[in-house]
């Protein structure tokens, strides 16, 4: 009776499947430059085959170049899932309010859901403040960045009463093409300074708890002793996770839940998915968002 019983069961279970996986083919993950395509695509190999696991479809993940790559991936429907910048997610619901959702917000190690755009440099280069980066090589990592670009194109003009252009303070304005490269680039001395993304909370020499610097030090690319700040930004909401708006009602619940409970499965995967220490993704909703979205609309236009 018990075999029979759960034979019947395991058949009802199949069914389940193959009828909720009739509605997807396969389930696709955007994933924004901060690293080396490879880099990203190992911190999120073991969130792929949680996917693949609980969808019952084949998931992929994709690394573009650039963040516009993942943008126009959500926005024409080759994606499924990503997590953005707060800038980022207003280019999207800029350009298409209908393309994602935001369902899912990473929580610092505090609490919080804020974090910031740091300027850094190295120490033996005599840079302290913005003061000392006057007709120097600034770099930014991404147009579409939050923190790599668009709050320090915002805060950083009104503390030096000038502009981003080059040669006005800097002596070059230089995008390299990511959060890693501004990293390395500053670290080899290719450039005077740069900016990237972090919590600013925990210890400077582990590059704080979570954030692009932390993910550098874990991969063993720089040394924090050799690098100092010299400016902050003003707390910034953390990105969203999106998912597309037309995926079936299930699948997004599936997803969302998944993450939601990441941290709690799998701490090692959720460090790896959000770049270092967190308590893990609570809930969010687009008004989180509506300060930013009105800051890029007012910079660049969407």
């Amino acid at each position: 009776m018990k075999k029979t019983l759960a034979l019947a069961l395991a058949a009802t279970t199949a069914l389940s499947t193959a009828a909720f996986a009739g509605d997807i083919t396969e389930f696709r993950i955007g994933i924004l430059g901060g690293e080396n395509a490879q880099d990203r695509l190992n911190s999120y190999s073991c969130l792929q085959n949680y996917t693949s696991d609980l969808l019952g479809v084949e998931t992929k993940l994709f690394a573009p170049a650039d963040y516009n790559g993942v943008i126009q991936g959500l926005l024409g429907g080759t994606l499924d899932m990503a997590w953005l910048g707060a800038s980022s997610y207003a280019a999207t619901y800029l350009q298409d309010p209908e393309a994602v959702e935001p369902v899912l917000v990473k929580v610092n190690v505090d609490g919080s859901i804020g974090y910031h755009s740091i300027g850094f440099a190295r120490k033996d280069a005599g840079i302290a403040n913005l003061e000392d980066m006057k007709g120097k090589v600034f770099g930014f990592g991404d147009p579409n960045s939050t923190s790599g670009y668009l709050i320090p194109s915002i805060e950083i003009p009104e503390a030096t009463s000038s502009t981003m252009e080059s040669g006005d303070y800097f002596g070059e304005v230089k995008f390299t093409g990511g959060h890693e490269q501004t990293i390395v680039a500053v670290f080899n001395g290719d450039i005077d300074g740069g900016v990237t993304w972090a919590d600013g909370q925990g210890a400077w020499e582990d590059g704080y708890n979570s954030g692009a610097l932390r993910k550098a030090v874990d991969a063993g690319l720089i040394d924090m002793n050799e690098l100092t700040e010299i400016w902050k930004s003003k707390v910034i909401p953390e990105g969203p996770i999106v998912l597309r708006k037309a995926l079936p009602a299930e699948v997004k619940a599936k997803m969302t839940e998944l993450m939601d409970g990441l941290h709690e499965k799998d701490a090692d995967c959720a460090y790896a998915v959000a770049a270092g220490e967190t308590l893990g993704f609570q809930p969010v909703t687009h008004e989180t968002y509506t300060s930013v979205i009105e800051a890029r609309k007012a910079k660049i236009g969407g």
